[in-house]
C-alpha cells in the first residue's frame, strides 16, 4: 500500500490511534486525527504526537475531512455507525481498522484469536509457547501493543499472535491470519451492537479471508460457534472440545488433552497445570492447537503450559485468610465469563458483582447462583438490575462501594468458603478500567491479610 502524500483520517485518538498516526506520518501520509473529545481530555495522547505534522480536529468530526480522505482508519472504540463514517462509505471512501492496515505489511504467519471470553489468556499462552519453541514472536493486537507497532518497529519476527476484538473485525477487508481461533460467543457489548446476532456476526468475520491452506480452530462445544464449522468455511476446520472426543482436532477427556491432526497424535496430561478453572481447559487447548499447527514441538509446548500461571485479574488467587479463599476475577466483564468462573467452584461462594451494565441478560447465571452462591454482594450502576434478576435466588445485599463489599464478604463468608470478585459488568461507572478495579480489590484483600482490617 502506497501511503506517501495520501490524505488519511485517523478516527479516535487512544492507544491504537496514536500508533496509527505515528506510523502514517513516518510513511509520508498527510494525516488528520479527529476525536469527539476535547484537547484537555486527550492530553496524554496528544503529548505522544507532539511535534508531528498532524492536523487535529478535536471535539468534533468534520464531514469534509471524511469525504475528501483517500483512507479512513478507525480506532476500536469508535462505532462504525457514526454519521461521518457512514457518509464516507456511501461516497466510496475506503474505511478500515488498525488491524487491517497493519496486516497489509505483516508477512510472518499469524494466529488471530477472538471470542467473548478467554482471548487474553489464550493469546498470551500461545505467544509463550512459540517463544519457548524458538520462534521470534510478536504478541499484541487488542492486548499489549497494537499490531501497527510491529510494522513501525521493523522487527523481524517469525510468528505473530494477535488478540482480536469484534470492534477491530468490523473494519477488515483483507485481514488474513493463517490460524483463526474462535473460543466462544456469549452476550456482550450489547450497549454497542443492536442485537446479539450482530455481535456474533462481527466475531465470525475472523474467518472471512481464510483459504484452504489456513486453519480455523473452533470450540464446537459452544452452540453459537459450532455451526460455523460447516457452510462456507474455506479454512480447514480444527474442532476443539472439552465434552466430546474428536476424530481430528483437539479434545479433553479424563485428565488428558489429545491433539489429533492428519496422522499426528500428541497427548498432554493436565494434572500438573497451574492454570485452574474449567474455562482454562478451552484456552489451553486453543493455544496448543494453534502452536502445534504452526510448527511447535509438543514437549516444549507441554512444559510451557505446565509452567504458565495465568494472568492478573482473571481467576487470580489473591490470598487465603482464615480459611477463606479470595479470587480476583475483575476481567470477568460479562455474564458468560462469570458462568465459567462459577463453574470452577462447587459451593460456598460469596459473589461480589456489579458495575456498569452492558445490556445483556443475567439469567444464564441463575442456576449457578442458586446452587453455588451462598451470598451475593452487588455494587455499581447495575446492582438493582442484577438484584431484580437474581437476588431472590440467594442471600443478596447491596454495597455502595467496593470497600464496603469486601468488608461485607469478610463478615459473611465462613471458613472453607470462597469470595469471588467477578463483576459481569464493565468498570467504567466506578473505575478507569478492569485493571484498576482488580488492583483495588486485591489491595483491599491484602490489607486484610496483613491484619489491617481486623
Amino acid at each position: 500500500m502506497e501511503l506517501k502524500n495520501r490524505k488519511i483520517v485517523v478516527v479516535g485518538l487512544a492507544r491504537s490511534g496514536v500508533a496509527v498516526a505515528r506510523f502514517l506520518v513516518d510513511r509520508g501520509a498527510l494525516v488528520t486525527v479527529t476525536d469527539m473529545k476535547d484537547k484537555t481530555a486527550l492530553a496524554p495522547y496528544l503529548e505522544k504526537l507532539s511535534g508531528l505534522p498532524i492536523n487535529l480536529e478535536l471535539g468534533r468530526h468534520e464531514e469534509y475531512s471524511f469525504l475528501t480522505a483517500d483512507l479512513i482508519v478507525v480506532s476500536p472504540g469508535v462505532p462504525m455507525e457514526i454519521g461521518p463514517i457512514q457518509l464516507a462509505r456511501a461516497r466510496k471512501r475506503r474505511v478500515i481498522s488498525e488491524i487491517e492496515l497493519a496486516s497489509i505489511f505483516i508477512d510472518a504467519p499469524m494466529v488471530a484469536i477472538t471470542g467473548t471470553n478467554g482471548k487474553t489468556t489464550t493469546t498470551t499462552l500461545t505467544g509463550e509457547i512459540f517463544r519457548a519453541c524458538g520462534f521470534k514472536t510478536f504478541v499484541g493486537g487488542n492486548i499489549g501493543n497494537p499490531l501497527i507497532d510491529l510494522v513501525s518497529s521493523a522487527l523481524e519476527v517469525e510468528r505473530v499472535v494477535a488478540e482480536i476484538s469484534s470492534f477491530q473485525l468490523e473494519g477488515i477487508i483483507s485481514f488474513h491470519p493463517q490460524v483463526a481461533v474462535l473460543l466462544n460467543i456469549t452476550e456482550d457489548h450489547l450497549d454497542r451492537y443492536t442485537t446479539f446476532g450482530e455481535y456474533a456476526a462481527a466475531k465470525a468475520r475472523i474467518f472471512e479471508n481464510l483459504t484452504s491452506a489456513d486453519f480455523a480452530v473452533l470450540n464446537v462445544d459452544d452452540p453459537m460457534v459450532a455451526p460455523l464449522a460447516g457452510g462456507r468455511m474455506r479454512g480447514r476446520v480444527v474442532p476443539m472440545s472439552r465434552l466430546e472426543e474428536q476424530r481430528q482436532g483437539i479434545f479433553y477427556r479424563d485428565g488428558l488433552i489429545t491433539f489429533r491432526w492428519e496422522g499426528r497424535e500428541e497427548l498432554f496430561p493436565t494434572a500438573g497445570y497451574r492454570l485452574k478453572g474449567v474455562h482454562n481447559l478451552d484456552n489451553i487447548m486453543a493455544a496448543l492447537a494453534s502452536s502445534l499447527l504452526l510448527g511447535c514441538d509438543a514437549q516444549k509446548a507441554a512444559k510451557t503450559v505446565e509452567e504458565f500461571r495465568g494472568l492478573p485479574h482473571r481467576m487470580e488467587l489473591v490470598a487465603t485468610i482464615n480459611g477463606v479463599s479470595w479470587y480476583n476475577d475483575s476481567k470477568g466483564t460479562n455474564v458468560g465469563s462469570v458462568v465459567k468462573s462459577l463453574e470452577s467452584f462447587e459451593k460456598g461462594v460469596t459473589l461480589i458483582a456489579g458495575g456498569k451494565d452492558k445490556g445483556g441478560d443475567y439469567f444464564p447465571l441463575a442456576e449457578l447462583v442458586r446452587e453455588r452462591v451462598v451470598h451475593m454482594i452487588l455494587i455499581g450502576e447495575a446492582k438493582d438490575k442484577i438484584s431484580k434478576a437474581l437476588g431472590h435466588l440467594t442471600d443478596t445485599r447491596p454495597a455502595e462501594s467496593l470497600e464496603e463489599a469486601v468488608a461485607l464478604a469478610r463478615d459473611l463468608t465462613a471458613p472453607g468458603g470462597t469470595v469471588l470478585f467477578s463483576p459481569a459488568c464493565s468498570s467504567f461507572d466506578m473505575f478507569k478500567n478492569y485493571e484498576e478495579r482488580g488492583e483495588r480489590f486485591a489491595a483491599l484483600v491484602k490489607v486484610m491479610d496483613d491484619g489491617g482490617t481486623r
